[in-house]
């Protein structure tokens, strides 16, 4: 996954007993870079061509947006790592046909968007940007790593009346884990990357580190939730979703699919109808949902 990689595991792991700062800056460095830049797909296209395009600055990065509609009854779309905002192409689709606005964004390093790297504290300030551009969200959409990064930011700010997640990360310790893995690094590595995190990038906020996991302080977002994930997800471990499920207790409702895997559960018709159909049905009590999980099972 990482060219490099032994080279890399010694002189972290080297780096970090002598020199912690700089080990940590770069060992973060290395962690924030996405593995690659996904492209428009031909299905994409046409929709992506209707959009009002715009611009964001963000901690000295550009960020391309994107939005459709009139501007009423706005819905955030947030992407995943490695991906771009084309990928929810289906939801803005359906959004549209039943008269919301989707709004959308190409996080740094992604897809239209400058940049080689960003971080769970980037996408929370875009999304902070086009909530205060576009005012509270009837629903925010988000997939896999956005699932993280959007309860994030609406642990801080940030309104919405729903929430629908899709083969979400629940954990910030899943992707600390499968990157110390990956490169083989210390437990000293990932103490300067957290000290460089909470000095360096949110001098602000101490103890942000520990906020940034899915399931931390659920009682702030106050909406329903509604979240999918396919029982073969080989990128996310079904049991995230479980976490988030469990969490949020009984404002949340937990589908498992079948055969969808981790992408293509943005396309699957009965996934996107389902979830027009949280997204339109009666405001209910919180306490009024009862826990469930059902199946949509892939055609």
């Amino acid at each position: 996954m990482y060219p490099m990689a032994p080279l890399i595991r010694t002189a972290l792991n080297a780096t970090a007993r002598v020199a912690p700062g700089p080990a940590g800056r770069w060992a973060f460095h290395l962690f924030v870079r996405p593995l690659g830049r996904a492209r428009v797909k031909p299905g994409e296209e046409a929709l992506l061509a209707t959009a009002r395009t715009g611009h964001l600055r963000v901690r000295g990065k550009d960020v391309v947006t994107y939005a459709w509609g009139d501007g009423s009854r706005p819905v955030l779309l947030v992407h995943g790592w490695s991906s771009r905002a084309s990928r929810l192409t289906a939801f803005a689709e359906a959004l549209l046909a039943r008269g919301y606005s989707p709004v959308a964004f190409d996080a740094p390093g992604h897809g239209d968007s400058p940049g080689r790297a960003t971080n769970i504290l980037e996408y929370r300030e875009i999304i902070r940007e086009l909530h205060a551009r576009h005012g509270d969200f009837d629903a925010v959409v988000a997939h896999s790593f956005g699932v993280l990064a959007s309860l994030f930011a609406l642990r801080d700010g940030v309104r919405t009346d729903r929430f629908v997640g899709l083969g979400g990360v629940g954990s910030f310790d899943l992707l600390l884990a499968g990157f110390q893995a990956g490169l083989g690094l210390d437990d000293r590595v990932v103490r300067c990357m957290r000290d460089h995190v909470e000095r360096r990038l949110a001098p602000g906020e101490p103890g942000v580190w520990d906020r940034f996991g899915a399931d931390r302080e659920p009682g702030q977002l106050g909406a329903p939730v509604l979240l999918f994930h396919d029982e073969s997800d080989d990128m996310v471990p079904p049991a995230q979703s479980r976490l988030l499920a469990r969490a949020h207790g009984d404002r949340a409702r937990l589908v498992a699919t079948r055969g969808l895997g981790h992408r293509r559960i943005l396309l699957d018709p009965a996934v996107v109808t389902e979830a027009m159909e949280f997204l339109t049905a009666p405001a209910v009590e919180p306490s009024a949902v009862e826990p469930s999980e059902g199946r949509v099972t892939a055609r």
